[in-house]
C-alpha cells in the first residue's frame, strides 16, 4: 500500500443501505453506478482502499439490511478494471470458496488491477448464511480459524509453488494443484478483522492489517497496543484499521440535523435488533458488553465510530483515533457518493497539514480525473 501515515479507505459501498439502518428513502443504492461513480472519486482523492462486506442474507426490517449486496469477487474485478491507483479489496468466507478457486480468482483480478487486489479474508460467524448456503458452521472459533488456516495455508502456497503440489490436512486434502498466473507482485494485501483470541493469532500469524472496532479510544489505545506489541514478539509488523462513520458539514448544528434526518424514527429497529442478536451469538468482533451500549451507534454506522460535526471536528476525531495507534480507518457514509466530495475537499486538507496524508495524486501530477 502507498506511503500515508494515515490509511483511509470506504467500508460497505457495496451494500444497499452502507453502513446506516434507516428507512430513509435517501438511503445509499449500493447499486453497481454508484459504485462505479463512488470508486472514481476515491481514485482521483488518492484514497487507499475500498473495502467491501460479504452477505448472504439480509438482516429483515422493513428494508431488509444489507439483502442486496454486490457480491465481492465480481464488484471488486470490475472496479479494479476501471480504477488507476486504488486497492480493491474482496472479502472471502473461507468456508463458502475453495482455496484453489479462490487463489485464481484473486490472482485474475490482481492482473486486471496491476496488482492493486486485496483480500479480506472472513472465518465465519454468520450462522443463518451458512445454513443458506448447506454449509456447516465449525461450533467455535478455534476449529472455524483452524479451518481458515489450512485455507489460507493452501492460497498462499499456490501463489507460490513453482509446481504443482499435494496437500493433506485436517481439513483439505488436494491432490495435484497449481495456480497460474500469480498474483503480480507477489501476496496480495490482506486484511483481517478478529475479536477473539483465535482470531487475533490468526491474524498475527497472516494479515498486514487487522481490523478491530474502536467502542471508545482510550479502551482502544491500550488493546491496539498490546496487539502490536504480541505482533512484534511473533516478528510481525501488522497495522491496525477501525471503522469510522462520517458525518460532515459547515457546521455542527447541521451534521447532527442531517444525522437525524435518518436516524431517530428513520431506523429500522427490527433489523438493528436481530443485527444484535446475531453479534452477541456468533461474532467476536465487538466485545458483547459493549454491544447494548452502543445500540444507536449500530444504527447509524453498523458499530462504526461516529466522527461528526464541522470539517475541523471531524479531522480532530480522525487525528484521535491516529493518536490511539490505529494505522487507518475504514470510512462510511450515508450517501458515499453525495457526502465523499465535502470530506474530500474540506478535511483531507487538513490531514495533509496535520501530516498524516499525502496530497492527493491529482494534485502532485498537475490535475487528472475521469470524463
Amino acid at each position: 500500500m502507498n506511503s500515508n501515515i494515515f490509511k483511509l479507505g470506504t467500508f460497505g459501498s457495496n451494500c444497499a443501505s452502507g453502513m446506516s439502518i434507516t428507512q430513509s428513502p435517501n438511503r445509499w443504492s449500493g447499486s453497481w453506478d454508484d459504485n462505479l461513480r463512488l470508486a472514481q472519486m476515491l481514485d482521483d482523492a488518492g484514497i487507499d482502499f475500498m473495502l467491501p462486506i460479504a452477505r448472504w442474507l439480509g438482516y429483515g426490517g422493513e428494508t431488509n439490511f444489507h439483502g442486496r449486496v454486490l457480491e465481492t469477487m465480481t464488484w471488486a474485478a470490475g472496479l479494479l478494471a476501471v480504477t488507476k491507483r486504488i486497492r480493491i479489496v474482496t472479502t472471502l468466507h473461507t468456508v463458502a470458496h475453495h482455496p484453489l478457486v479462490a487463489a485464481r480468482q484473486i490472482a485474475t483480478i490482481d492482473a486486471i488491477g496491476g496488482g492493486r487486489a486485496g483480500l479480506n479474508i472472513v472465518a465465519g460467524w454468520n450462522e443463518p448464511e451458512y445454513r443458506a448456503l448447506g454449509l456447516d458452521l465449525p461450533p467455535d472459533h478455534e476449529t472455524r480459524y483452524a479451518y481458515a488456516q489450512e485455507w489460507f495455508d493452501i492460497v498462499a502456497q499456490l501463489w507460490t509453488s513453482a509446481a504443482p503440489f499435494d496437500y493433506r490436512g485436517k481439513f483439505f486434502d488436494l491432490q495435484d494443484v497449481f495456480c497460474d498466473p500469480k498474483p503480480v507482485a507477489g501476496r496480495p494485501f490482506i486484511i483481517n478483522a478478529a475479536g477473539s483470541g483465535p482470531g487475533r493469532d490468526f491474524a498475527i500469524r497472516n494479515a498486514d492489517m487487522l481490523f478491530t472496532p474502536a467502542i471508545d479510544l482510550a479502551r482502544s489505545k491500550e488493546e491496539v497496543r498490546a496487539f502490536r506489541e504480541e505482533a512484534a514478539r511473533a516478528g510481525r509488523d501488522i497495522d491496525v484499521l477501525t471503522g469510522c462513520h462520517i458525518i460532515c458539514r459547515p457546521s455542527e448544528k447541521e451534521a447532527r440535523e442531517y444525522a437525524a434526518s435518518f436516524m431517530g424514527d428513520m431506523i429500522d429497529h427490527d433489523a438493528v435488533d436481530q443485527l444484535i442478536r446475531l453479534q452477541v451469538a456468533h461474532a467476536k468482533s465487538i466485545p458483547h458488553d459493549a454491544l447494548a451500549a452502543i445500540r444507536d451507534r449500530m444504527a447509524m454506522g453498523h458499530g462504526a465510530l461516529p466522527v461528526m460535526g464541522t470539517p475541523q471536528q471531524v479531522a480532530e476525531g480522525l487525528i484521535a483515533v491516529h493518536g490511539a495507534g490505529f494505522g487507518g480507518a475504514t470510512l462510511s457514509f450515508f450517501d458515499y457518493a453525495e457526502d465523499f466530495p465535502y470530506f474530500r475537499d474540506t478535511v483531507l486538507p487538513i490531514l495533509e497539514q496535520a501530516g498524516l496524508r499525502a496530497p492527493a495524486p491529482s494534485q502532485r501530477e498537475g490535475g487528472g480525473g475521469y470524463a
